[in-house]
């Protein structure tokens, strides 16, 4: 059985980590709760510009660079994840899904030095430098500085590859917020456009373009693509915070648990050191009577 100043050590140890832990919990709901509010109010936007998108780029009559499908020789991953751990598993679902597309869907690419890979946060560069994996990480720190016009530079990056040749495809690969306690990993494709996979819905649209055709596509087009990658950094952001804060919680419960448990044994073990005095200076007593 460990003394009592061992018991008393962890005691104050989990007693520290505790408060480390609820303080974090703290930080992670209010955070959380601004993340939310961002991608509450940017998400119906999104999702309608680009089921238009999607709708006008399937009708066959738009001619933009950023629809046209070539043979795929080329594909670039853009992998979603934090800066930081204490997330639960988070991070680890999106690396997850990249060792099962090298294994799988993607392995011959993977293995003729044809799948690319380019990182926002430093968590997804960690496992690919881990596993000796070339990467792209300029836009490494958008987090940092989560706004739109940021976004718009990375994206406009991604397309101006697309447009030159260098990717024939382009995916994203993050975590949608749905609540707190969860996160649905998306892998989306962001070029070239999808086109709507609903013939019959999309034929019954008839498109009048204001003002011109041209600016839907010089335009409204590229400001669509920044809003999708803008929309899956903020699902991101926010599944992040709900993640930290949600683990955070367990690890608070767990401390709690622990806690009890070691509260008991330093009682057991307090009480033992009293009872084994109290056996001694009995036995002393008697043989100091007897003699």
């Amino acid at each position: 059985m460990a003394n009592l100043k061992e018991v008393k050590n962890r005691i104050t140890s989990v007693v520290s980590t505790q408060q480390i832990t609820k303080a974090m919990k703290m930080v992670a709901a209010a955070k959380l709760k601004r993340a939310q509010d961002r991608i509450t109010m940017m998400r119906p936007y999104s999702q309608k510009l680009s089921t238009i998108l999607q709708n006008v780029s399937g009708s066959g009559e738009m001619n933009n660079p950023y629809a046209k499908e070539r043979p795929v020789n080329n594909i670039l991953l853009i992998l979603v994840t934090s800066d930081k751990g204490l997330c639960g598993a988070f991070n680890s679902t999106v690396t997850r899904k990249v060792k099962s597309l090298m294994e799988g869907e993607y392995k011959s690419y993977a293995e003729s030095g044809n799948l690319h890979f380019m990182t926002i946060g430093k968590k997804a560069s960690d496992y690919l430098k881990r596993n000796k994996l070339s990467y792209n990480d300029q836009y490494i720190n958008l987090f940092n500085n989560l706004t739109f016009e940021a976004t718009s530079e990375a994206a406009q990056f991604i397309m101006d590859e697309f447009e030159k040749g260098t990717y024939d495809k382009v995916e994203i690969i993050y975590n949608e917020f749905k609540n707190a306690a969860t996160q649905i990993l998306n892998k989306e494709q962001f070029l070239p456009i999808a086109k709507s996979s609903d013939e019959e819905s999309r034929s019954d649209y008839d498109y009048t373009y204001e003002p011109s055709r041209d600016y839907i596509e010089n335009e409204l087009i590229p400001t669509s693509l920044k809003t999708q990658l803008f929309k899956a950094l903020l699902d991101s952001n926010a599944s992040e915070h709900g993640a930290r804060m949600t683990a955070m919680d367990k690890a608070t419960d767990n401390a709690g648990e622990l806690l009890k448990e070691l509260r008991l044994t330093y009682n057991r073990t307090r009480q033992a050191a009293i009872t084994t005095e109290i056996l001694e200076i009995t036995a002393g007593a008697e043989a100091l009577a007897a003699e």
